[in-house]
């Protein structure tokens, strides 16, 4: 993946975590005409955190920005999208855990890493991200280090004993960043932050890539392995993961049977992969349910996917602010999504879409069905939607945007 050739843009490097410690010296902080800046990631597989990082990473302006992304595990489909971009990959992989020998000897030789290269600012995205990095950004004395939160705690780990060691590393940092007002609300609640460290920078949808034109269905129907469909159905479709059943497949399954007895040509369009699938699949034949619905899994080719569509939805337990509803409005689909977490934000009920409540599969079915049943109304929703997040949810704001966090930040640490 060599990109020497291109302008302005310097090779991929993944840096194993069998290197070793290569000595250190007191870092550069001479003020130059790019601010150093260290991302890290949990990984490069495709998710909403992911997308947004190397989105963020590959957009910020290369001529005034020296971007390096750090993975936890440099893999993934989101790699490739680094490749001929300005932006380097390290990877510091804690093998047995962060509390392990060789997760604090990963630590030592971020630190070590981040202390050499002269960063200016650490920006850890996700959870583990924020565990191996903060700290070891406090011990390389990075002058702005930036944590976040971009759910409301519902994994495994916000649930033990080391949530109040997460809840400490994270007061070390210069600032908490969240991408939801409802989810920055819910930090300073439970963990009594200074309202000041706790900011909020939205995600940004590219609109450009979400203005497909639909081709028609046929190419979608056969590599879904179903030559059944056609143009006429209604389609309804929900982009989401299933490693567990955050994303609401559950009770989308559980309102099928009311929508297709009214609507029997509907079909549910289910884009994503993951452990729980089988179980879904399960339950829709149980339901008796099977024809109207298609699982493709994971796909490359969202926009594409979503211009075929008619309804969108995501009944999720828990969100933050999920890329899945800004990607359903900008293409102009009208959206049903549940009222939690920053869904709220971004759906105005009524008036850029419905919000319902979650957990529910009867709400849910009636949503879709005044969609179903008022086609007028669907699309006011679908183009007051694209207008409202063309306005306040683009790339180019959230750029200008962490941009903005930065140059304060640097400013009141001295560090510029």
């Amino acid at each position: 993946m060599d990109s020497s050739n291109q302008p302005g843009s310097k090779p991929l490097i993944v840096e194993s975590a069998a290197e070793g410690f290569q000595g250190s010296h007191a870092p550069d902080f001479t003020p130059t005409r790019r601010r150093k800046v260290f991302f890290l990631l949990d990984s490069l597989n495709v998710g909403g955190t992911e997308t947004q990082a190397v989105e963020l990473a590959t957009r910020l302006d290369s001529e005034r920005y020296d971007v390096t992304l750090g993975c936890l595990r440099a893999r993934g489909p989101l790699l490739e999208k680094l490749a001929g971009t300005a932006v380097s990959v390290r990877e510091f992989y804690p093998k047995g855990g962060f509390d392990s020998v060789h997760g604090m000897y990963q630590m030592f030789r971020l630190a070590i890493f981040l202390r050499r290269g002269g960063f200016q600012i650490v920006h850890t995205h996700d959870l583990y991200a924020n565990l191996l990095g903060i700290p070891a950004a406090v011990i390389a004395r990075v002058p702005v280090i930036i944590s976040s939160q971009r759910d409301l705690a519902h994994l495994d780990l916000y649930k033990t004993r080391r949530r109040v060691w997460l809840r400490r590393l994270q007061n070390l940092s210069t600032a908490v960043l969240t991408n939801a007002n409802a989810v920055r609300d819910a930090v300073l609640a439970e963990h009594h932050f200074a309202p000041q460290k706790v900011r909020v920078i939205h995600n940004g949808v590219d609109m450009e890539r979400f203005s497909h034109e639909s081709r028609g269905r046929g190419w979608l129907a056969a590599s879904g392995g179903n030559d059944g469909l056609h143009d006429k159905e209604k389609w309804i479709v929900l982009v989401g993961n299933m490693h567990s059943d955050v994303k609401g497949h559950r009770w989308l399954i559980g309102a099928a049977g009311a929508i297709t007895r009214e609507f029997p040509e509907v079909r549910f369009i289910l884009v994503g992969d993951g452990a729980e699938r089988k179980n879904f699949e399960r339950q829709v034949a149980e339901l008796g349910v099977e024809r109207n619905f298609l699982f493709l899994g994971r796909r490359d080719d969202v926009p594409a996917v979503l211009a075929c569509c008619d309804i969108a939805v995501l009944p999720s337990k828990a969100e933050g602010l999920p890329n899945a509803v800004l990607e359903y409005l900008a293409v102009g689909l009208p959206t049903v999504a549940s009222r939690v977490g920053g869904n709220a934000e971004i759906v105005q009920d009524g008036k850029t879409g419905l919000l319902v409540a979650p957990e529910d599969s009867s709400a849910l079915a009636e949503a879709l069905l005044r969609l179903l049943r008022d086609p007028g109304f669907a699309a006011s929703l679908g183009k007051n939607g694209r207008e409202y997040v063309a306005s306040e949810f683009s790339v180019q704001r959230m750029i200008q945007n962490t941009d903005q966090l930065y140059t304060e930040l640097l400013r009141s640490r001295g560090a510029e």
